[in-house]
């Protein structure tokens, strides 16, 4: 019982011993408060972190930040360069929590330093620091080209640099110093050139070609990346093309504009008559095509030498034979339901192949080739027994052309080809708007197989879906692809058929043909693509050959490519633009681009490409063109014809 009270007793005392330590207060007693770790808050190279930064831009100052007051105590520090001390000094910075440490030496491009902080370093307040150590690495700069210039222009890297001198002053300041033996080594011409450099100051150098360039010639100028192992740095080569002046002294003596269009006309019939086919007559479909001979192409050269009779290129009998020739030779060649192949062998008359599929009927290479025939027969003389002859065979040839057949029987639209072989396999729709207008105005105009009015609407015109209404450079374009798409959607089917009044139900194609050239014009002057040449004398983008191979040129389809008879064979459309054209292609360039049968196909002076080629296609329309715009002589012989006029009415035509 005694145990028990003595233990209550003991348990109350500790309770108010307990009771007093937790609640009660002395004044008398100070308990000192436990002192915070000193510790870094930033460390960096001017404006460049350390932590866990090994490699840097070069600086001048390291700024240490703490949590708390320090003071400069340069013996708790280190700092060494690889593994040799670096002198050093160090200060108080703005405040009293950071400071500032200057390297005695400047630091160094691709050297490695490592500031260390020992934990001998100790707070104002006594508290001390682990230490630590922060290695880092400074970056190398790269060499790099600052500013490069030819006779005080800008020089380009990544667009041709045009209009360079014969010999052009280049001038390079680079970003570190580099010499002109060391630059002489690393710099080349290509094709090769010698050159003179001259140090101007130390990151500065001149380079001036020792011999005169060659005028509308691509040159390369190249720095190459060795030049930086030469230095001590890296570089990127930095490669300069370059495209010399045109020489402007005119390379034929200079001639009336009427007698310069003549000698165009003259020089591009050569194409058709002297490499006419000795068997058939018919055109080539290309200089190099051996016996393939063109339907097309050969409509446009009968119409052509309407153009070289009415000239005197040829005398009338000359031009009455060849065509008695190929009227004999269209008789007998393959035909299926009226219609030729694109191609014909020009001694046998069998149909060659345009591809695997393409071995029968094209009914847009046969419009093109009536639509010269019945040229040729308007032309004619009935009252001479000779032209009567031809007349007669042209007007059969004509009429046996089934163009209801490429409705497939019943559908309201042309099919482009039929074959023996493969049907209606290729199962092209002749629809527009491009170059095959004239194949539904024939169609329609057909005495024995005309097609009806809604084949055109529904067939051509797609019931209006064919227009465009958009404005390019300031140019409506009324049907048609954007901008337009290749000249010769304004050129084949308006050879013979007269656009000036030309007007459907959705258009007048007078405005369509000139706003389309104009528009074709326009961006060749704009010249998007920077190529070389391009200019408002040198223009016109067309389906021609190119470096490549062939292809339809365009706005939408631009190579590079120039193609004289898309300027050339808009000269009724846009005359001025046109005329420039002509005389720039002649005085100019004629040295380079005027050959045996005219103006070659097409020319690249970016790629420095000059075709060697002449086509059918393209030669035909420039004669032709040229004409309708002097005298509208097959435009005034087509357009009287009465089943065009006919055609025309049933389609809707105002005209």
């Amino acid at each position: 019982m005694k145990s028990l009270k003595r233990n209550k007793i003991l348990g109350l005392i500790v309770f108010i011993t307990l009771l007093i330590n937790c609640g009660g207060k002395d004044d008398s007693v100070s308990i000192p408060p436990s002192i915070e770790e000193l510790s870094l808050s930033y460390i960096r190279l001017d404006d460049q972190s350390l932590f866990n930064n090994p490699t840097i831009k070069l600086g001048t100052q390291i700024f240490i930040g703490f949590n708390k007051a320090v003071n400069p105590t340069s013996t708790a520090f280190l700092f060494t360069q690889g593994s040799i001390n670096a002198p050093f000094v160090i200060k108080q910075g703005e405040s009293n929590t950071e400071l500032i440490l200057t390297p005695n030496n400047a630091l160094e491009e691709g050297v490695s330093y490592t500031l260390t902080i020992t934990n001998s370093f100790i707070a104002n307040d006594g508290s001390t620091y682990n230490g630590s150590s922060f290695p880092f690495k400074i970056e190398s700069i790269p060499l790099t080209i600052e500013n490069a210039t030819v006779d005080g222009a800008n020089l380009e890297l990544s667009t041709p640099n045009q209009d360079i001198a014969l010999l052009p002053k280049f001038k390079f300041t680079f970003s570190h110093p580099v010499t002109e033996t060391e630059l002489q080594s690393n710099l080349q011409f290509s094709p090769s050139t010698n050159f003179t450099i001259s140090q101007i100051d130390a990151n500065t150098i001149e380079v001036i070609p020792s011999t005169a360039l060659t005028y509308w010639k691509n040159y390369q100028l190249k720095i190459n990346s060795s030049l930086g192992a030469t230095v001590g740095r890296d570089f990127n080569t930095s490669t300069y093309d370059l495209f010399t002046i045109h020489d402007l002294i005119d390379k034929f003596p200079i001639i009336s504009d009427e007698e310069l269009l003549t000698k165009i006309q003259k020089e591009t019939f050569k194409y058709f008559w002297e490499l006419g086919h000795p068997i058939s007559g018919m055109a080539l479909e290309r200089n190099t095509s051996s016996n393939v001979v063109t339907t097309g192409g050969t409509g446009f050269g009968l119409m052509a030498m309407i153009v070289a009779a009415e000239r005197g290129f040829i005398t009338r009998a000359e031009a009455i034979n060849r065509w008695q020739t190929i009227v004999g030779f269209l008789e007998t060649a393959d035909r299926f339901h009226g219609v030729w192949p694109h191609w014909l062998n020009g001694n046998t008359g069998v149909v060659q192949p345009f591809s695997a599929q393409d071995d029968g009927a094209d009914l847009v290479e046969t419009a093109f080739l009536i639509q010269g025939l019945l040229a040729v027969r308007e032309y004619l003389n009935d009252n001479d027994v000779q032209e009567a002859a031809i007349i007669d065979k042209i007007t059969q040839l004509w009429e046996e052309v089934e163009w209801t057949w490429f409705t497939k029987g019943d559908e309201d639209v042309l099919y482009w080809h039929w074959s023996p072989n493969h049907g209606w396999d290729i199962n092209l729709k002749i629809q527009g708007h491009n170059e095959t207008q004239i194949i539904y105005v024939l169609a329609a105009a057909s005495p024995t197989y005309p097609i009806d009015a809604d084949v055109y609407t529904n067939g051509y015109t797609s019931n209006g879906s064919f227009k465009n209404g958009n404005s390019y450079y300031n140019y409506n374009l009324p049907v048609g692809p954007n901008k337009g798409g290749p000249l010769f959607f304004s050129h084949y089917s308006y050879l013979a058929l007269d656009p000036r009044n030309l007007q459907d139900a959705y258009v007048n194609y007078w405005t369509q043909n000139v706003n389309h050239s104009k528009i074709n014009y326009s961006y060749c002057v704009d010249n998007p693509e920077n190529y070389i040449g391009y200019s408002a004398q040198c223009w016109g983008l067309t389906a021609s050959d190119n470096h490549e191979g062939y292809s339809a040129h365009s706005p939408t389809n631009d190579k590079g490519v120039i193609t004289p008879t898309a300027a050339i064979s808009a000269l009724p459309y846009a005359p001025d633009e046109s005329m420039e054209a002509i005389k720039y292609f002649y005085y100019k360039i004629g040295d380079r681009i005027l050959g045996d049968y005219g103006f070659i196909d097409a020319f690249n002076p970016t790629e420095e490409w000059y075709a060697t080629s002449y086509l059918a296609i393209d030669q035909g329309p420039q004669i032709v063109m040229i004409e309708n715009y002097r005298t509208q002589l097959l435009w005034n012989l087509f357009m009287q014809i009465d089943e065009v006029q006919n055609g025309l009415d049933n389609l809707g035509f105002t005209y």
